[in-house]
């Protein structure tokens, strides 16, 4: 098992998701940005590995509108070789990777034009992982989308968009998750079935939207449709509601008593766990200290 937190470390000085307004785009601001970006997702890889947190997800403002008509720079060939040396760090660390396209990215809308961008963003996130030489067990994930009072032709949809207009690098990279408003797990394995997409599990979003599945029934349906080979083990998000907040609002920070009990429903089910709880590493590091107390990740 591993364990990580997505995007932005709190401990370190620098961010790997600066950017800029689009109205003040130029090459040598683009540059510039991506350099510090890269710099800083170095730092983080390596405060990861030093405190045993090997899950992270990677920041979708690495390159600043990189699936924006504007940006028509070859960045891929300029940042080739540090894409590469992350890439190489990362491996040779036994790291697991993942992307999370913002809520933007919609494959099943009618809209043709939001479609598009969504393949475009998707397209370049994954170019990303490719860059750095990553094999597809490092995901991109995203959410079913909208049901646009019909969730039946929804989910179609969805699965004609996956097969007759993303490239064959995104599908092999491609996986959905449960959401908590719309699409329920269910949703989700139905995607599966219709697309071969793996199921990325929300422990959080399936308490708030479910078929009346037991936790540890869901995770092991999620679990069953990831291909070791080829997608890796199960990943999923981890959450709980903050207290006396709207429901659906994501915990400061971790509930230890919780997480331990999480882990005990789902003791012997292999899987890596995100975990979306807005103090990042700090939650991270006591989630790893009490997996590690289970047996769950080695000593």
């Amino acid at each position: 098992m591993k364990i990580g937190y997505p995007c932005i470390n709190q401990t370190l000085d620098c961010s790997s998701s600066r950017t800029f307004r689009l109205a003040s785009y130029s090459e040598e601001r683009l540059i510039e940005t991506v350099e510090q970006n890269l710099a800083c997702l170095s730092r983080i890889l390596e405060y990861n590995v030093q405190h045993g947190l090997f899950f992270f997800r990677l920041t979708s403002d690495l390159v600043p509108f990189a699936s924006h008509a504007v940006n028509q720079y070859n960045w891929q060939e300029h940042f080739k070789l540090t894409f590469r040396r992350l890439g190489s760090y990362i491996q040779n660390n036994q790291m697991r990777i993942s992307m999370h396209p913002d809520q933007f990215v919609v494959l099943n809308s009618p809209n043709e034009q939001t479609v598009k961008n969504s393949i475009a963003e998707l397209v370049y996130q994954g170019s990303v992982l490719d860059l750095m030489g990553l094999d597809t067990t490092a995901k991109l994930q995203i959410h079913g989308g909208g049901a646009y009072g019909d969730k039946h032709s929804a989910i179609q949809r969805f699965a004609d968009v996956y097969h007759t207009m993303l490239p064959d690098a995104v599908k092999a990279r491609l996986c959905v998750e449960n959401d908590d408003r719309t699409y329920s797990l269910q949703d989700c394995l139905q995607l599966h079935e219709l697309t071969g997409m793996p199921v990325i599990f929300d422990n959080f979003h399936h308490e708030c939207v479910n078929n009346g599945e037991p936790m540890r029934e869901a995770v092991e349906m999620a679990a069953s449709t990831w291909q070791p080979g080829r997608d890796g083990i199960l990943m999923m998000d981890y959450s709980s509601q903050a207290p006396n907040e709207r429901k659906g609002k994501h915990v400061q920070s971790i509930q230890e008593e919780l997480f331990h009990d999480f882990l005990s429903e789902t003791e012997g089910q292999d899987m890596d766990i995100m975990l979306e709880i807005k103090d990042k590493e700090e939650s991270a590091l006591k989630a790893v200290a009490l997996a590690r107390s289970l047996g769950r990740v080695p000593a």
